[in-house]
Order: C-alpha cells, then structure tokens, then sequence
C-alpha cells in the first residue's frame, strides 16, 4: 500500500466530522443540540434528570442519552415528569422521534408504558440485553398516567454541566451492579500518503471484553473504491481482537450502509423513516 498509517490529529478527527456530515443528504442537519433536565427536592438535591440532544430541522430526532431517578423517588412520577418534559420540548423543536438505549436490568416495561417500542436488541456477552427504543410523537399514543404521581410536588427545570455529572454518577453507580466498568480503548487513524497528506480516517472506540463501536470513517472522494475504508475497518477489527472483544457495532443511513454490508455487518435494527424521507440502521459484525 502506497499509504501508511498514523494517528488521527484532533483537527483531523474534526475534518472527518465536517466531511461526512456533507456526506448526509442535504436536508439532515447531524449538529445536536445539547440540554439537561433536573428534579430537585425540597432540599435542592438532585433527585432525578437526564441528558438529552436535539436533532433539529429535517432530522428530527430527539436522542434521550441519559435518564435516572434516585432510588429513594422511584416509583412516585418523577421519571414520567421528565419524559413529558423532554416530549414536549421535542416537540417544540420540531422533533419528529425520540429514541433512547436501556438494557434489561433497567428500565424497558416503564419506557413502553410511555409508548416506545423497541427497534434494535443485542444480548451482550455478561448475558443481558440492550434494547434501542422509538416514540414517533406524530402519531397517537394514550399518555401514560402514574398510579402513584406524588412526585409531581416537584418541578423539573434545565440544568448545567454540574448537573449533568450528578445525574451521571447516578447512573453509573446503578449499573456497577449489573455490568463492570470496561477498560476503553480508543482507534483514531489516519492514512496519510507518502507526502504526509490525509487520505482517510476512522475513529472508533474499543471497550476490553465487551464490544468495540465505529463512531466514523471517512474516505478522500477521489480515493475512494480502492480499499482504504476497507483497510481501516480491517485495522480496527484486529485491535479489537488484541483487546479480548468479538462484537464490533456501529450505525448507518440508507446513504452509507452499502459500505458496511460490502463489509461483512449485518442489521441488527432499522428506524424507519428517521430522518423523514430515509432510514437508519444498527449494525454489528463477529469477528
């Protein structure tokens, strides 16, 4: 091969973020926007919230990264509270879908009561499942009332990055129970050919023991079909191997998973219609 191969600039990585996201049809905007909700009691302390990113305009899509509810207010409407809150704001950006990732030890039965249903499941190696869940918010779903709404004595108000981390060593503390804290290991490369110029790249992240997820990969237009993306995915499979782990994932449109496909993955999971007018996937491959 003409090119070698070398770590990823951080203003490279951003490149390929800037690239691909040309790449997208014209009418999905991929910039999200960012906000958290936070319940306080009657103390001030943070008794639930989550994290969530808004897909505006053409894409439409609410993404929930992060719901939890101290164990002391579950039970009582708190995560209900949020729910709608993060419905109606979804709404009044235009949001067309939310959709969000829980696993079997957490809390599945209370998102469908909410009206979501699952598009994508994957039975991990410590046994339990992931599950990725939608709500489209355009179509009719009874609203889901609490048998027990005492929560609602409290309000839910927007938060700051202060906020954020309670909310995720909330939930981090919760799922140590369930499954360890897996050592990351993060693939960012680059070919660069022999005058040190960027040809392609793909950042990807490698949990020790559990899976490995391609977050992106990115071919210069005029080299592209002579297997550089190829050579990429080949490289972050063989780390991935290095690192105890079998299972690689990652994500695509129906503009992009042609690669993937040419590539040995396999759907696990397809959102129809999101963004409006195309279809995204889950995808995973064995290696």
């Amino acid at each position: 091969m003409e090119y070698r191969i070398e770590d990823l600039t951080k203003e490279e990585a951003g490149y390929i973020g800037e690239k691909i996201n040309e790449i997208v049809p014209h009418e999905v905007d991929a910039d999200p926007e960012e906000f958290v909700l936070k319940i306080e009691n009657e103390n001030g302390e943070i008794i639930g919230g989550c994290i969530a990113e808004a897909y505006e305009y053409h894409w439409s899509r609410m993404f929930l990264d992060t719901l939890w509810v101290d164990e002391r207010y579950r039970h009582h409407g708190v995560g209900s509270m949020i729910i709608r809150e993060v419905e109606r704001i979804a709404r009044e950006k235009g949001c067309r879908v939310v959709t969000l990732g829980t696993a079997s030890y957490m809390a599945k039965p209370f998102y469908e009561k909410h009206g979501y249903t699952v598009f994508t499941t994957l039975k991990k190696t410590n046994g339990y499942i992931s599950y990725s869940l939608v709500k489209y918010l355009d179509r009719d779903t009874p609203e889901y009332v609490p048998t027990d709404n005492s929560g609602a004595r409290f309000r839910v108000s927007f938060g700051d990055e202060a906020d954020a981390e309670v909310i995720n060593n909330g939930i981090e503390t919760y799922s140590e129970a369930y499954e360890p804290e897996y050592e990351s290991v993060g693939f960012y490369r680059k070919l660069a050919d022999k005058d040190g110029k960027f040809a392609a790249g793909v950042i990807a992240d490698i949990d020790k023991g559990a899976y490995a997820f391609v977050d992106a990969v990115f071919v210069e237009e005029p080299l592209r079909h002579q297997g550089l993306g190829t050579y990429l995915m080949q490289e972050v499979e063989k780390l991935t191997k290095e690192n105890g782990t079998s299972m690689i994932l990652t994500t695509a449109g129906d503009w992009n998973v042609g690669f993937f496909k040419k590539n040995g993955y396999l759907l696990r999971g397809e959102l129809k219609d999101v963004p409006k007018g195309h279809d995204c996937y889950e995808l995973y491959k064995m290696i």
